[in-house]
């Protein structure tokens, strides 16, 4: 990969980030080189963008993940193939996947780089939507500059789905996966979506049990019940994408937990959670 595609790289996971991100995904590529409003550059960023996501379209690992992708959508026990038909839409202009939408939380200032080059070519920009509440004005504008469509509000996770879409959540927190899972929490919503994310086994194993299933009911259920497909990636990029899955939730595995666990799901307090490695609507400044 050229210079130029190597300064996307700053930013990299450090030890701990996850214990000190109050956000969806700690940045500290911004904070060290300064990605405020004043000194963003939108044209050079947008042509850094466009040059680096047309090398990683020809990297194997992108290849890899592209037709890791195209048979989890494909897959007879996916779920997200078929819908009711009232949820059914036309496919888009340039894509082969009917109503498929993509949404990223926490990408950081930087990682939206990773983010354009995952959506490139399969789900248009349009249908892509971003959201980190550490975004700057600047990186917003290269965003809808993208055509991406960049939320303004801060949803935490819970957003229900109603057609197939792909969740990007690169090393985000804990909460927010539980978030999302707790609002889509049906037998008919589950299989809906795809998270390309942590794996759920090891964010598993990676905390203690006891403060796992009390603060992470959701998540932790969904480890018995979900399909996890590791992603390759080359070892110089292992900072960012270590231990990147593909998330499905194929209706079969659903089907092994209780009739109850389905009944008026209730929504996650995180009363005992000091460290909630999120940003709340009601503390957000």
């Amino acid at each position: 990969m050229c210079e130029k595609a190597e300064e996307w790289q700053m930013a990299r996971r450090k030890k701990g980030a996850s214990k000190r991100a109050k956000a969806y995904k700690a940045s500290p590529a911004c904070q060290d080189h300064g990605c405020g409003q004043d000194d963003f550059n939108t044209k050079k960023t947008l042509l850094r963008i466009r040059e680096t996501v047309s090398e990683l379209k020809c990297e194997e690992f992108w290849l890899d993940w592209k037709k890791l992708l195209s048979l989890t959508a494909s897959a007879p026990d996916g779920g997200a193939a078929e819908l009711p038909v009232d949820q059914q839409e036309k496919s888009s202009p340039g894509t082969t996947d009917p109503g498929l939408e993509c949404v990223c939380y926490g990408p950081g200032p930087l990682l939206l780089l990773r983010f354009s080059s995952l959506s490139a070519g399969r789900i248009p920009p349009r249908l892509c939507c971003v959201f980190d509440p550490v975004f700057s004005a600047g990186e917003r504008d290269v965003l809808r500059e993208l055509d991406l469509t960049v939320l303004t509000e801060n949803e935490e996770g819970k957003r229900l789905t109603k057609r197939p879409t792909i969740f990007y959540l690169m090393h985000c927190g804990k909460a927010l996966y539980n978030n999302l899972l707790w609002r889509n929490w049906k037998r008919e919503t589950l299989p809906l979506l795809t998270i390309i994310g942590n794996s759920f086994s090891g964010i598993q194993d990676r905390t203690i049990e006891r403060e796992f299933q009390r603060d992470y009911g959701y998540l932790t259920q969904a480890v018995a019940v979900c399909e996890e497909r590791p992603l390759p990636c080359p070892p110089r990029l292992l900072d960012v994408f270590n231990d990147t899955a593909i998330i499905t939730f194929p209706p079969s595995g659903l089907g092994k937990l209780p009739q109850s666990t389905w009944t008026d799901p209730a929504e996650p307090r995180y009363e005992h959670c000091p460290d909630l490695e999120i940003i709340l609507r009601d503390t957000q400044r």
